[in-house]
């Protein structure tokens, strides 16, 4: 019970405020700076001598400045934090950042409160005026369910320009008013206390604002009322628009101050009134020695400055001396002058129309004058300046910094100091006050003063916390005259935060409804970005050496040393512990010094046995009355649960082995099943564990199972009206205490039946021991697994706890279930050790079985003795209701059991890239989780799984062909395929099949076919949408997606798909690449769609196959129409299952597209895949279609939109031919590459995934849909294959072109070229002689031709030979280019005949 210092809040990002109040040093600040250091002071860095002997070290040297100003920025801040903490502002010049706490989840997982800007910005409302003071007053709330507790919190704000400003938390300003024209230099308020004794004198509320030459006051509750109706009214002018809003006056007194040079800090007394010998004693002074004196001593109002000549001055200014002041618009309202004069002296108004403010701002308001008051006396001190004065909780002592480095404490009734320490260069002072606790006190019989009981008053002790920023060092000092309590190293950069007030508005009534949560003084570190409190036990301010507490916390210190030194002897350490304990006075104090012993980990059982036995047995010797009834049963209860741990060792360290054979004829008797039935149990549970072990991570061998230290036990258990409790620990810990007790047990080393007894008899309820046990049954499955032995302990074990006493009810029959199996039952439910959980289910049930047949038995003799046959018949009914819950749990753990096991196998593949999704553990299943899952929660689990080992979708097909087998009518699809995938997966599957196949098995609804492909299908999708670069996830789910047979599950997965992931991302895609005009650089790709290039590729492709998926879907209608609907059961063992709706049945209920939209996205989708496939330049895709076209992209697929129809405009088709064209041309290009470039092909890095498209043939279907003539599409292809040199195909092709004398004029020219450049630029001999003997007209024609334009010019003459025959073939005789080809014949023979 030492002084300490606390966390109780974080910044949430301190650093963005300081960014934004210093906007400099968010220039220099690294992007990957660290925003929470350690603080580098330590207590090295002074020694404690130096404190008190050295003057602390100068500043920095100018090379660190900016430096220390990233650090110590928070000095040069305005700071004020609310006492209730729900609002802390910091302000600098004229920007402001309001701060309100948030509970948040650390990084730990661990609840905590953190402040976060809630509003930041600019204060100023006159250029060139700066923040100099900030408060945060909490206002009580007027409400009758919520009376005394805050409301909402007020900031007020002083300028340099003399102004205060009054504001919400949201930053909305209330209120303003100019009292002086000087700067405010200090804010401080006064809230109402109730006074602790009858005549001390009950200080009114007040905000008071200090100026260089004056002191304003405000009146509480006036003030209190005005910001409530300013605020009531800023929300109705907010909501009706209405900016002209008359706020209430403000009355203030204002103080003249004179006779003092200058005002550094302040501190308002309050009210006090003088005794009859100060009065006479004053009056002396003042009067002299005729001085007349009233009958009644008047009240004053004391203010202490401090600052130079005198370094602190004390001011008493008489109550009633001084009119409250009115400002010139309260005077206004209440003469009810013209309106003219009301706005010309409204300046203080926060409420101005725009037209005013220019107005307003030139001519300020009216100052009124402030009343002279004069110094009574000071502390005169010329060289000495005060820096800051603190006054204390009580009013009656005050604290003051001055630039010497010293606090000086002074008492404010006497004008005295009465106490000085140095060595504080810029310190900052703060003071907590703590109400001593009546419960701790010792009761004394001999002690008959009001501070010996425990129904006395509480006494106050009053402490000085003071923060040297020079060392980093806060410590807390006792007042007036005591020592310092404690010391902290807390960083050299913090801001003591004292606020002296709580919450405005409350009256001795109010303040009694609800005690505050409010922090008296805080400590703000931005280097660690917390906030911190500190704690003072009350005693340490009792110095007295008589005291007993200090006594008692010395011994308690010296127990602390003992315990943790390593002494050679134990039994000298324990007769020491022995005389400490009893030596110690308080019986509060000795029960912390024993929760100290027993948390010791260095002591034996023997020694804490034997201490508590001692301070037992003295306790019991003492007087009844003098005895602690507390610290008393405290020792009992320690002492009983010592000797439950004694009596739990003992059993366990007995040599106790059970020798009965056992065989597996045994555990079918024992668990009731017949021998196929456990062939079938033992066959799954093997298949489990083999695939858990390949799974499973290294585990090493525990040799402290059922071993638990002493303290471990102590700390978990509590003993309270003799029945002993579980506190709340965590899950490993309640298996460690119940491997304690059944551990050894279970494993058959220890008396079951011993154990049971010593647990019970000690007052463990047979509840609290089944979940121990079942908690080590589920947790130590490994162990469970490899010795079958231990089911049979686990059933006697089981039946000695059904048989204690309050186990099972004998009443339990008339319920329709009992609570004691319904536990067990539910333990099985939430494990996700399935293994082990169908086990201990079994031996549930074969135990429950063998009580009930017992109590069963014991019925109806009682039954047939007194004829009672009511009553056999509801025990009968209760007893087939129970079995049948038994028999669904064994069903749903074996289905649980087989699901696991498939989860847990692997395939044996070893691909060449895994996504870091797929490497992803995959959650443990259990009954409960099923439950909760949905329909859809068994397939989803399965898809999960499929997608982690990226599986194809034939192999589902593959383990489902048995099932086909059974059920020859149905179509068997893909037959071809799976017999090729089975050469390709079938040796390294492994055992997936089989457990895929005995999954379908038990799963026929939620495994059937359809609905695992849509869940693989939306899985994948999902995964891919957390990283856009794994376009194969996306490729995979539109795979899953086309082996869907049932055309309504495929349409809805597919618009759902589109829906949810796509639109959103090709709407982003359409619009980049329309702006670039060209297939966009990777940097552009990621910026505006979130993914690659190459990624967005194959994404587009994707969504082409998407779409065409769709359409098919919609095609097919009218045998949609025909196929009904998949009816979504559920097995019967399942059919309670609760949680979200599956996908399937989402899919479902989705509507049907409309087709046209459909093919209209189609075209765009194939149009922009083109765009990125080829890296076509200058195309603009939305640039292809008219405004009704683009007005119906990325709408509802399912809504009717107004789409293109009729003549479309020549200038779109011809753009779309063009690009058309280009496509075409592209794709040629791509297949038809040169020889030396087909060992690395263009295509290949651009289409990573999946299969290319037919592309000529998707421009001929694109045409259709363009209005573009389908014939210019195909000649160009064809002569496009021509120019390549694939003769062969494009002869093939051409048969398709529906207009050959076209065709053939384009042939002709291509001829032309390839003839031009065998014979003008091979420029051999021969070539030139029989170029000089053609027709002079074929000659100028092949002089014409440009050869350049040809795409492959090693095209040997004879297939040119071939081209032209075709060329002829195509051409009528009539064509006016005729004769030119059969010229073209002979001069391509006459250069074949060379060749030859």
């Amino acid at each position: 019970m030492a002084c300490s210092i606390v966390q109780f809040c974080y910044f949430q990002d301190l650093q963005a405020a300081r960014d934004f109040l210093f906007p400099h040093l968010r220039e220099e600040t690294p992007c990957g700076a660290v925003r929470r250091d350690p603080s580098k002071s330590n207590w090295e860095d002074d020694g404690w001598g130096a404190w008190e002997e050295t003057d602390p070290q100068e500043p920095e040297e100018e090379g660190n400045t900016c430096k220390t100003q990233k650090t110590s920025w928070l000095q040069d801040c305005v700071l004020s934090l609310s006492p209730t903490n729900d609002l802390m502002v910091i302000a600098r010049g004229q920007k402001a950042v309001f701060l309100v706490p948030k509970w948040k989840y650390s990084d730990k997982g661990k609840e905590e409160m953190q402040f976060a800007i809630g509003w930041s910005g600019s204060l100023n409302v006159e250029e060139g005026e700066r923040v100099t003071s900030a408060l945060c007053i909490p206002l009580a709330s007027q409400k009758r369910s919520s009376t005394g507790r805050p409301d909402w919190t007020c900031i007020v704000v002083g300028f340099t320009s003399g102004y205060v400003r009054f504001y919400t938390e949201n930053g909305v300003l209330l209120l303003a008013q100019l009292l002086n024209e000087d700067p405010a230099l200090q804010l401080k308020c006064r809230t109402s206390e109730i006074p602790r004794h009858p005549g001390v004198t009950e200080q009114n509320e007040e905000l008071s604002i200090l100026y260089p030459g004056a002191i304003v006051t405000i009146d509480g509750f006036s003030l209190f009322q005005s910001l409530r109706a300013c605020r009531n009214q800023v929300a109705k002018a907010a909501a009706s628009g209405n900016e002209n809003i008359q706020p209430p006056p403000l009355a203030y007194k204002k103080w003249g101050l004179q006779d003092i040079d200058t005002i550094i800090d302040y501190a308002s007394i309050g009210i006090m009134t003088l005794s009859p010998f100060d009065q006479m004693k004053t009056a002396s002074n003042i009067g002299g020695f005729n001085a007349a004196i009233k009958n009644s001593p008047p009240a004053m109002s004391q203010y202490i400055t401090v600052g130079s000549n005198p370094f602190t001055g004390f001011f008493y200014a008489l109550e009633g001396s001084s009119q409250p002041l009115l400002s010139h618009v309260a005077l206004a309202v209440a003469s009810k002058l013209t309106s003219a004069l009301f706005n010309a002296a409204s300046g203080w108004l926060g409420w101005k129309s725009k037209h005013e403010e220019e107005a307003v701002q030139k001519q300020k308001p009216k100052v009124e004058p402030a009343t002279p008051l004069a110094v009574r006396f000071g502390l005169p001190d010329s060289r000495r300046h005060g820096e800051s004065i603190c006054l204390s909780p009580c009013n009656t002592l005050a604290a003051v910094t001055d630039d010497f480095g010293r606090v000086i404490l002074l008492d404010v009734a006497r004008g005295i100091a009465i106490r000085m320490w140095k060595g504080y260069r810029d310190g900052q002072i703060g003071w907590i006050q703590i109400v001593e606790d009546l419960h701790e006190r010792v009761p004394e019989k001999a002690d008959f003063s009001p501070f010996g009981n425990t129904q006395g008053p509480s006494r106050v002790a009053q402490f000085l916390v003071i923060y040297a920023p020079r060392r980093g060092i806060l410590e807390v000092w006792s007042t007036q005259q005591g020592p310092r309590v404690g010391a902290f190293n807390v960083g050299k950069h913090c801001r003591l935060l004292y606020p002296g007030y709580k919450i405005m508005g409350l009256n001795n009534v109010t303040s009694q409804s609800w005690q505050p949560q409010t922090y008296q003084i805080c400590l703000v570190d931005p280097v660690s970005g917390s906030v911190k409190t500190v704690n003072v036990p009350f005693h340490l301010a009792l110095s007295d050496k008589k005291c007993e507490r200090a006594k008692d916390m010395h011994l308690v210190k010296k127990l602390a040393v003992l315990l943790k030194t390593r002494p050679p002897n134990l039994d000298l350490v324990e007769t020491q512990i022995k005389e400490l304990i009893l030596d110690i006075k308080y019986p509060a104090t000795k029960k912390q010094a024993l929760e100290s012993i027993f948390a010791s980990e260095r002591l034996p059982f023997s020694c804490f046995r034997n201490i508590t036995q001692t301070l037992m047995d003295t306790l019991k010797n003492q007087e009844l009355e003098s005895v602690d009834e507390g610290l008393l049963q405290f020792c009992a209860n320690k002492l009983k649960l010592l000797h439950l741990y004694e009596s739990v060792c003992q059993l366990n360290s007995l040599d106790f082995h059970s020798d009965t054979p056992f065989s597996d004829n045994d555990l079918a008797v024992l668990l009731r099943l017949d021998e196929k039935e456990l062939l079938k149990l033992q066959a799954l549970l093997e298949k489990y564990k083999e695939e858990k072990t390949r799974t499973a991570t290294v585990r090493f061998s525990d040799d402290k199972d059922g071993v638990l230290p002493v303290k471990t036990f102590l700390e978990y258990l509590e003993y309270e009206k003799d029945v002993i409790n579980i506190k709340k620990i965590s899950e490993e810990e309640y298996v460690a205490l119940g491997s304690f007790f059944f551990w050894k047990c279970l494993h058959g080393e220890s008396s079951t039946e011993d154990m049971c007894h010593t647990l019970e008899s000690a007052g463990l309820s047979p509840q609290l021991l089944l979940s121990l046990l079942l908690s080590v049954w589920l947790s130590k499955e490994k162990d469970i697994l490899d010795k079958p032995q231990s089911v049979c302990c686990l059933h006697t074990m089981l039946s000695l706890l059904s048989k204690m006493k309050v186990a099972i009810d004998e009443t339990w029959d008339s319920q329709p279930v009992s609570p004691w199996w319904q536990q067990m039952r539910m333990a099985c439910v939430q494990s996700e050790n399935n293994g082990a959980a169908l086990l201990s289910a079994h031996v549930g049930h074969s135990v429950a079985a063998q009580i009930s047949n017992i109590m069963t038995e014991k019925k109806f003799s009682q039954t047939v003795l007194g004829a009672d046959s009511e009553a056999l018949t509801d025990s009968w009914e209760a007893l087939s209701l129970d079995t049948e819950y038994w028999k669904l749990l064994l069903k749903q753990l074996e289905d649980c059991l087989i699901l696991q096991t498939l989860l847990h196998s692997k395939a044996n593949t070893s691909t060449s890239k895994v996504s870091l999704l797929q490497a992803e553990p995959l959650p443990r299943l259990s009954v409960k989780k099923l439950l909760e899952g949905g329909k859809g929660g068994i397939a989803d689990s399965v898809a999960k799984w499929i997608f982690k080992q990226d599986f194809s979708p034939e192999v589902l097909k593959l383990a489902n062909k048995e099932r086909d087998a059974e059920n020859p009518d149905e179509p068997k699809e893909g037959i071809n395929r799976d017999l090729l995938e089975v050469s390709e997966v079938d040796m390294n599957l492994g055992a997936i099949p089989d457990l895929l196949h005995l999954a379908y098995k038990q799963f026929p609804c939620s495994l059937e076919l359809d609905v695992l492909h849509a869940h693989c299908c939306w899985e994948y999708v999902v995964q891919w949408n957390k990283d856009p670069e794994e376009a194969r996830f996306f490729v995979r789910s539109i795979e899953h997606l086309k082996h869907i047979l049932n055309a309504h599950v495929q349409n809805g997965i597919a618009l759902m798909m589109w829906n949810t992931f796509l639109v959103k991302r090709f709407s982003a895609a359409t619009y980049l690449m329309d702006k670039v005009g060209k297939s966009p650089k990777d940097r552009l790709c990621r910026r505006d769609v979130g993914m690659s290039d190459t990624a967005m590729t194959s994404f587009l492709g994707s969504c082409l196959d998407l779409l065409q998926t769709l359409m098919e879907v919609e095609e097919a209608d009218v045998s949609r129409d025909e196929m009904q609907a998949p009816v979504l059961d559920t097995e019967d063992a399942w059919l309670t299952v609760e949680g979200p709706t599956s996908i399937v049945e989402l899919a479902l209920e989705q509507k049907h597209v409309h087709y046209p939209l459909v093919e209209h996205h189609s075209v765009l989708c194939s149009v922009l895949y083109a765009v990125m496939r080829f890296s076509l330049k200058a195309v603009k895709p939305l640039s292809l279609f008219d405004s009704k076209g683009k007005n119906a992209f990325f709408k509802d697929l399912t809504s009717i939109q107004l789409l293109p129809s009729g003549e479309m405009d020549p200038n779109f088709i011809s753009v779309r031919q063009q690009f058309l064209l280009k496509v075409v041309s592209a794709a040629v290009q791509a297949q038809h590459s040169v020889v030396k470039d087909r060992e690395s092909p263009e295509e290949a890095p651009t289409t990573p995934f999946g299969k290319d498209q037919d592309w000529p043939v998707l421009a001929v279907d694109l045409a259709h849909h363009l209005q573009v003539s389908e014939d210019v599409v195909r000649r160009h292809y064809v002569v496009e294959l021509y120019n390549y040199g694939a003769d062969h195909l494009g002869e093939e092709a051409s048969l398709q072109v529906h207009d050959k004398e076209v065709l053939a004029s384009q042939l002709l020219v291509l001829t032309g070229q390839r003839l031009a450049h065998a014979l003008l630029h091979a420029q051999t001999r021969g070539g030139m002689e029989l170029l000089a003997r053609l027709p002079p007209t074929l000659c100028t024609w092949l002089k014409a031709m440009n050869p350049q334009d040809l795409q492959n010019t090693e095209v040997p003459i004879a297939t040119t030979a071939k081209l032209v025959n075709k060329v002829i073939e195509l051409l009528p005789e009539n064509h006016g280019q005729y004769s030119l080809a059969l010229h073209l014949i002979e001069a391509v023979e006459a250069v074949s005949i060379p060749s030859l």
